[in-house]
């Protein structure tokens, strides 16, 4: 065999029809999530404005990757004893990248008595020397549970599982994965457990891999998310264009053997297996007409292709796994189905036809919508539900909007709306809008306490607006001939910093930072400690996803507007009735003393707060106590701004914040703090 791009096809001139379906309702609050990331590197900073080059991704050949990965598995016996973990306690690697200045991140799960531990997976960051420079755990929880053995019998969960799927109205539920024993450890203390995977199908003929989480001693429900990772697309007039095939003979068909060898096949209205691969006597696909069943594949074909090289050309991963493996991809699923799915457990992207069969639904940003989903699961691996789920189906949104600006195709030139040619309001606006998102009449603009219990593509509202805003400031604009004015939940403005540094941003923490049940507190976490590595922490980039979380209404702002913030997110765990430990914040550009008013914002993960003596400490080594040993009784976690009169003390210099533990039994840790100056 041999591969080739093939000559050109009929410009495709397909309107669109479709409705927004979801794959599941978001039905329980998000869980107890993580918000640890690493701090930014002590090292000499970048310049403002200017990247510092070792902290971006090194392109990882999949040799080079299954090398790292190899030395991982050799040593983590080595590294679960130096994280402290427990006797039954064993990492599973699951993944790994590398910055371009050495440092590894590592990826791992673990297993507790040899049983799998859902929501307990780790990033473990190390130098080149081999120093370890951080580490994001999913839970802070100790994993334990009193006993191995269920008091509920597994089929209790399995009827738990079918009627959780039958509530959701799914058709030909059926068990797809009898209960298994897990330690669940995503929400709460950890627990002896059983997951069931239930099949069939969902109501709107969507597969469904629902898992249900059912409590082996109690017999509750404790949690249940959708596998079938769903979005929405639009067949839009995309031009020629090039596909790079393979023929055998004198035959062709659509392998792409540049690419990992992705293959797009023809269900032909079928709702399993593979189908056919296309193929035909000639290199010439489609004709443009949905009636032409090789239309539809073309377009698939050429949107994993544009994904492919976005993932490798911008961000340096050699497919989504980068392993160098591509999926592939299915269309004409089921009739009249308006909608397209990602599944990881095919590793492949499937479309369907859309309304009547002659809307499919394969076009530049569902691809990379889709295959970004397969990207999400073997990174971070957010839980489809919740605040998690909210965030998933973002970087989705997210990165099929970015391929679409890299596709730099003028029949379909990028902009920052979501189904744009669907008309599924019958007046020709979009399905999803990420300068405002609430334009669509569910989405919302910025977070709120409850936003975990909504349909995750409405939860990824404050995502999708944060990295509008990062990319391009909030207010009125015109990009690539659309009309944007984005709002702020302050009235404050957002000045961005362009597409290529949001994107960089959002990859690097979605592959090093996020975690499995990360929320959005956790996410501008994350966000911020990429920020710093890649700019600096005093940076205007910085500064920026400082002000864009805050602008959606989470976290503060960066005091930009006649006041600055300094921010310190690196976690410190704080030793039951241990030493007091610190935490630096170096205060620069400031001249004269410090504000009488100066902002000092708190938090830390810590049950019974009693026991903490949290003081500031000026860089003269003044100690400010904020809370008194014995203050706060049996509260769990601290989220407070304290006002310091400070203005004795000269302001630029290193700040600590010092914390001690008084008490036994309870833990935490500092999960990051703040001073501004007004």
């Amino acid at each position: 065999m041999r591969s080739s791009s093939s000559h050109r096809r009929t410009s495709h001139t397909r309107k669109a029809a479709a409705v927004a379906l979801v794959g599941v309702s978001a039905l329980l609050a998000a869980a107890v999530q993580s918000g640890a990331a690493t701090a930014a590197p002590q090292a000499a900073r970048p310049a403002v404005g200017k990247v510092n080059p070792g902290a971006l991704p090194a392109k990882l050949s999949p040799a080079k990757r299954a090398e790292l990965l190899s030395e991982a598995n050799a040593g983590k016996a080595d590294t679960a004893r130096g994280l402290g973990l427990g006797a039954k306690e064993k990492l599973v690697v699951r993944d790994v990248v590398q910055d371009r200045d050495g440092t590894v991140h590592t990826r791992y799960e673990r297993t507790y008595a040899g049983l799998p531990v859902l929501g307990g997976d780790l990033i473990v960051a190390t130098a080149k020397d081999g120093a370890r420079e951080g580490v994001v755990k999913a839970t802070r929880a100790t994993i334990k549970v009193a006993s191995l053995t269920p008091s509920v019998a597994a089929d209790r969960a399995e009827k738990q599982a079918l009627g959780a799927a039958k509530a959701e109205h799914a058709k030909d539920a059926d068990v797809n994965r009898a209960p298994r024993k897990v330690i669940w450890a995503a929400t709460g203390k950890p627990a002896l457990a059983y997951e069931t995977v239930v099949g069939g199908f969902q109501h709107d003929g969507t597969p469904q891999e629902l898992h249900v989480v059912t409590d082996a001693t109690t017999g509750a429900k404790l949690y249940e998310w959708e596998a079938i990772e769903t979005g929405t697309g639009n067949t839009v007039y995309s031009g020629t264009v090039a596909l790079t095939t393979t023929q055998s003979g004198s035959t062709y068909n659509l392998t792409d053997g540049a690419r990992g060898g992705h293959k797009t096949y023809n269900l032909n209205h079928g709702t399993s297996g593979t189908g056919t691969l296309f193929s035909g006597p000639d290199d010439i696909w489609g004709n443009g007409s949905p009636s032409n069943l090789e239309s539809a594949g073309a377009d698939a074909h050429y949107g994993a292709a544009l994904t492919w090289d976005y993932y490798k050309n911008v961000h340096g991963r050699s497919g989504i796994r980068g392993d160098g493996v591509g999926a592939y991809s299915r269309v004409h699923y089921g009739n009249n189905y308006v909608n397209a799915f990602w599944s990881d457990s095919c590793f492949c992207m499937t479309y369907g036809d859309g309304s009547g069969n002659a809307n499919p639904l394969t076009s530049i940003d569902v691809a990379a919508h889709e295959m970004s989903h397969g990207l999400t699961a073997a990174t971070a691996g957010l839980v489809y539900s919740g605040e998690s789920g909210g965030l998933n189906e973002a970087t989705s949104d997210i990165f099929g909007s970015t391929v679409e600006f890299y596709a730099n195709n003028s029949s379909d030139v990028g902009d920052y709306l979501i189904g744009e040619e669907i008309n599924i309001n019958g007046d020709g606006t979009p399905l999803r809008y990420m300068d405002k998102p609430s334009k669509d009449g569910a989405s919302k603009d910025s977070w709120y306490s409850g936003i975990g219990s909504i349909d995750v593509h409405y939860s990824s509202g404050p995502a999708n607006h944060f990295f509008y805003m990062l990319s391009e400031g909030s207010g009125a604009k015109v990009i690539n001939g659309v009309s944007y004015n984005s709002p702020t939940s302050d009235g404050l403005p957002v000045t961005g910093i362009g597409r290529a540094k949001a994107e960089q941003i959002w990859f690097k923490a979605l592959t090093t930072k996020f975690s499995s049940n990360t929320n959005y507190a956790g996410a501008r976490t994350g966000t911020l400690a990429v920020a710093g590595e890649l700019y600096g922490t005093t940076s205007a980039e910085y500064k920026a996803v400082q002000d864009a979380w805050a602008a959606v209404a989470v976290g503060s702002r960066s005091g930009g507007g006649g006041g600055t913030t300094f921010e310190n997110t690196a976690d410190v765990s704080i030793p039951d009735v241990g030493a007091a430990v610190t935490s630096p914040i170096t205060v620069t550009g400031r001249t004269g003393n410090a504000p009488s008013n100066l902002q000092v914002a708190v938090n830390i993960v810590h049950t019974y707060i009693g026991d903490l003596q949290v003081q500031l400490v000026a860089p003269d080594g003044t100690a400010y106590t904020l809370k008194a040993y014995g203050t706060g009784g049996s509260a769990d976690n601290i989220d407070t701004t304290y006002t310091v009169n400070a203005s004795s003390e000269v302001a630029n210099g290193t700040w600590l914040l010092r914390v001690q533990d008084n008490a036994a039994i309870d833990t935490g840790y500092i999960n990051s703090w703040a001073l501004t100056f007004p």
